[in-house]
């Protein structure tokens, strides 16, 4: 089901909390500590395994900044209908993210459903230059950049 950003939040799937830069800096971190295991993963062989924890990355790099905002999801996909309408529509990010977000968690949907799915070497790597660009955009956008090692 395709959501629009209306959608999430009649449905709850975007919630209200109080804006935590400790939370934003947890999500950081541990997209951080994926980014750790797409490396692994992809060292060792484990090539479809890359593309979920390199999902992850996308995932909590992305919650950082709703968490920041005061905004707790309930739907992955809710999350870039939020950064799309709060950022982009703003001026404040590229689209090109939302739309590499919105694929890769795609990609991870295929990737645990979808009996024919196979990475190739090459595409988990180019997946892992993504997220680490994700990561340090979304650190960039959320003013996190310097604040975390």
């Amino acid at each position: 089901m395709a959501f629009r950003y209306k959608d999430c939040l009649e449905k709850g799937l975007l919630r209200k909390m109080p804006p935590s830069k400790d939370k934003a800096l947890g999500s950081i971190k541990k997209a951080g500590k994926w980014l750790e295991e797409v490396r692994k993963t992809i060292d060792s062989g484990a090539l479809d395994s890359s593309v979920l924890a390199s999902y992850m990355v996308f995932f909590h790099s992305a919650r950082a900044v709703l968490f920041l905002d005061g905004v707790r999801e309930k739907s992955h996909a809710c999350i870039a209908r939020y950064l799309e309408e709060k950022y982009v529509k703003g001026g404040k990010l590229e689209k090109k993210w939302i739309e590499l977000l919105d694929h890769q968690r795609e990609l991870r949907h295929s990737g645990q459903y979808d009996l024919s799915f196979m990475t190739t070497e090459e595409e988990a790597r180019n997946i892992l230059d993504s997220a680490v660009e994700f990561l340090e955009r979304m650190k960039k956008l959320s003013g996190l950049l310097d604040q975390v090692l």
